[in-house]
């Protein structure tokens, strides 16, 4: 199996605009140390050789620690880091042109917004859902938040697990607890924080408390 549920406790999605003087990789090593089970390497604004070469960085920090490596949006790159797998939009590369690329043996992820995208994209292949945003959030200006009603039915409709996203912190992370995601994808909640290490025990500790 290329995936388990446990794999996406905390999915840390990464953002260079908090590095505050030290290096991704090192951001990312403190995170990884804090409790986050998968990463996802992020860059809407970089040259293709430039995330290229972070790529090969980002992923030796992972396979360290025996944690996956997800790409964003380059099912290519996925392929020449050899990263765990690659995440998708829904107005990104299609589906099973990204199947095609990475092969069967790499984690597809793709982002719904609806049960109709979600069991869509589960047919055709996903390995896993991202579902949102669930809340209020920065890092994209132009998505209306995920009833909590619709997260629950999404992740009902599907058998792959379903990782919420979308305005998550320690503030608002409980009212997920019932929601039925397998867990919950954050960049501000962790990446933009003072001591990243701690900002990810916390919100590991708050998911774990739901399953137990």
């Amino acid at each position: 199996m290329k995936c388990s549920k446990k794999d996406f406790i905390l999915y840390a999605i990464t953002d260079r605009r908090w590095l505050n003087g030290k290096t991704l990789c090192e951001q990312v090593e403190s995170a990884i140390k804090g409790g986050v089970t998968i990463v996802q390497l992020r860059e809407k604004s970089m040259s293709r050789q430039d995330f290229l070469s972070e790529a090969v960085d980002v992923k030796r920090v992972c396979s360290r620690y025996g944690v996956p490596l997800i790409i964003n949006d380059s099912p290519e790159i996925a392929v020449k880091v050899n990263a765990d797998g690659v995440h998708i939009g829904q107005n990104d590369t299609d589906i099973l042109t990204a199947r095609k690329i990475i092969g069967e043996n790499k984690i597809l992820g793709v982002s719904s917004h609806s049960v109709k995208e979600a069991v869509s994209a589960e047919k055709n292949g996903a390995d896993y859902l991202g579902a949102g945003a669930v809340f209020n959030t920065g890092s994209k200006s132009d998505t209306t938040p995920l009833s909590m009603s619709e997260l629950r039915k999404i992740c009902t409709s599907v058998s792959i697990p379903v990782v919420a996203i979308g305005g998550i912190s320690l503030q608002n992370i409980d009212l997920l607890s019932e929601s039925g995601a397998s867990g919950v994808a954050v960049i501000s909640a962790v990446f933009a924080q003072p001591d990243v290490k701690s900002s990810a025990r916390e919100l590991y500790s708050h998911v774990i408390n739901w399953k137990n």
